[in-house]
């Protein structure tokens, strides 16, 4: 792996970008980040509550920041059309887009609306439509595509005769195989930009083990009780033990994101043990990840199954 310098000033004036899961967490700190530089954000939120809350958050701390709410349900295809037909409506370029929303391990199987897997549909399939659908305002603004994966990946497999996990659920690896999809799109986008002239450069980044809300609202999840999650992922940040907070996990992605230095098909993340924790890095792709055949498939199967 590379260790990488972030750039000491951001300047997005006159960018547009768009952010998955920008309530809380990570989306919530990155949208504030590319606000603060000067871009105009759109925080794509299932909670529109939160949503407005967060804008507050992001004003407070730079008066005048140009962010808006835009409702998004990624476990629902209806909703995720419905975002990005108002925004080709709109006509405006977008420069930025980061995959940032997902759901981690639910103890049991659910499913999204539409009736894929929750992890697999909203992980994946959730960016994917959106991703593809906004496809003309990113070309129109050259535009770099994140899309966040996890360590996770390294050790997934695509199950082509089980993608749903109909027959067998596993909570861990339900979730490592939305990751590796994710990983598998950002590359096939990129792959089929260059190829096509689209002008869109995609690449992917994962925070490492970054203190968040998604380790209590997918493990709860199925439960009658609450996971042990949440708890023990606190005490082991408050321990400084393979685990860092939400400044420090972001910076990969708002590296991958923003910074000139940072190229398509490429995969960052933070340099630490285990990628646990760290400064942020470009890492080698992971071997689960290389097979191109297999990324070309999972677009394929994805663009029939979003029909």
């Amino acid at each position: 792996m590379n260790r990488v310098t972030m750039p000491r000033e951001l300047d997005l004036t006159g960018r547009r970008a768009l952010v998955t899961g920008a309530s809380g967490g990570l989306g919530l700190a990155l949208a504030g980040r590319l606000a603060e530089a000067g871009a105009e954000v759109l925080l794509a939120v299932r909670d529109e509550a939160r949503g407005v809350a967060a804008v507050d958050r992001i004003r407070g701390a730079a008066p005048g920041a140009r962010v808006s709410v835009r409702p998004l349900d990624l476990a629902s295809a209806a909703s995720v059309n419905s975002l990005f037909r108002s925004l080709i409506t709109e006509d405006r370029p977008i420069h930025l887009l980061i995959n940032n929303a997902g759901v981690m391990a639910p103890a049991t199987r659910h499913t999204t609306v539409d009736g894929f897997e929750l992890q697999f549909g909203t992980n994946h399939m959730g960016h994917f439509a959106l991703t593809t659908g906004l496809l003309p305002l990113l070309r129109a603004g050259q535009a770099r595509v994140t899309t966040v994966t996890s360590s996770a990946a390294r050790q997934a497999r695509l199950d082509w005769t089980d993608l749903q996990s109909e027959r067998r659920y596993s909570a861990v690896g339900g979730y490592g195989r939305s990751k590796l999809a994710n990983l598998f799109f950002a590359l096939e986008l990129d792959r089929r930009s260059r190829t096509e002239g689209w002008g869109v450069v995609s690449n992917a980044a994962h925070p490492g083990t970054t203190l968040t809300g998604l380790y209590a609202a997918g493990p709860n999840l199925g439960r009658a009780g609450r996971a042990p999650h949440e708890a023990l992922m606190s005490r082991l940040h408050r321990w400084g033990i393979l685990v860092h907070g939400v400044a420090q996990g972001m910076l990969p992605i708002l590296y991958a994101a923003t910074s000139e230095q940072a190229q398509g098909g490429r995969l960052y993340g933070p340099d630490g043990f285990g990628q646990f924790t760290g400064g942020p890095a470009e890492l080698k792709i992971y071997r689960a990840a290389r097979d191109r055949d297999q990324a070309a498939r999972l677009w394929e199967h994805s663009l029939a199954l979003a029909g």
